[in-house]
C-alpha cells in the first residue's frame, strides 16, 4: 500500500499512518533545508529531535554554510552535499518548495522523499515530485509524526490519534520507541529494547 499511494495522486489532506510510518521507518539520511542554527526556532528543535533518534541529519542554509550544527557540515544547497539524500525536509515558506524540488530531481542518486514542514504546502510541487517517482508529505512535520506514531507525544498528554492494545514501553532514558524501529541516540539500545523491539515486529 505504501508504495501505491505514492505512485498515485494522493489525497495530501490526509495521510494514512502507514504511510508515513513507512517513510519514518525507511529514511537514514535527511537534508532539512532552511534550518536555523539558532536553539529557540522549531526548525533547530526538529533538526535536533530527528538527529537524536538516528537519523543522518544534513543541514542545508547558505547562511550556516561550512559551519556545524550539532557536529554536522552544514550546505549552501542540496547539490553540495556529497552523499545520496533518502530525504529532504522543506523547512522555507511555500513558494520555494517548487526551485527546491526542482534542486532535488537534478542530483544522483535522486532522493525518495520530498517532506514539507508544517504550514508548507504547494501542489505543484508536490505534483512534479510525484511524477518523477519521489514520496510527498505536505503540511506536517516529521518531529510530530515521530512523537506520534511512537506514542512519545503521548507521554505528555497529547493525543496521538493512534489506537492501540499495546502498552508504552521505555526504551533507553525515558525516549519511548514503541511503534518506530530505530536506535536512539537520546537513550541507546538496551536489552529491553531489543526484546521489545522483537515483540513489536513478531519476533523477527
Amino acid at each position: 500500500m505504501f508504495e501505491q499511494m505514492a505512485a498515485s495522486g494522493m489525497n495530501h489532506d490526509s495521510y494514512d499512518d502507514g504511510y508515513i510510518r513507512g517513510i519514518l521507518n525507511t529514511a537514514k539520511t535527511i537534508a532539512m533545508v532552511g534550518v536555523s542554527a539558532n536553539t529557540s526556532r522549531p526548525s533547530y528543535f526538529a533538526f535536533k529531535y530527528l538527529h537524536e533518534r538516528g537519523y543522518r541529519m544534513i543541514p542545508v542554509n547558505p547562511g550556516l554554510a561550512g559551519q556545524d550544527l550539532l557536529g554536522r557540515q552544514a550546505y549552501a544547497r542540496l547539490a553540495d552535499i556529497p552523499e545520496p539524500i533518502d530525504m529532504v525536509d522543506i523547512f522555507r515558506a511555500s513558494q520555494y518548495a517548487l526551485p527546491i524540488v526542482q534542486e532535488a530531481l537534478a542530483l544522483t542518486p535522486r532522493p525518495q522523499v520530498i517532506w514539507m514542514q508544517l504550514g508548507v504546502r504547494n501542489d505543484e510541487a508536490a505534483k512534479l515530485a510525484e511524477e518523477n517517482g519521489l514520496k510527498v508529505v505536505m503540511n506536517r512535520c516529521p518531529k510530530i509524526e515521530y512523537g506520534r506514531l511512537s506514542s512519545e507525544i503521548a507521554w505528555m498528554g497529547v493525543n496521538t490519534r493512534t489506537i492501540t492494545a499495546k502498552k508504552a514501553r521505555l526504551f533507553g532514558r525515558g525516549i519511548q520507541r514503541m511503534a518506530l524501529n530505530r536506535v536512539t541516540m537520546a537513550g541507546g539500545a538496551t536489552d529491553a529494547a531489543q526484546r521489545a523491539q522483537k515483540d513489536d515486529l513478531g519476533g523477527r
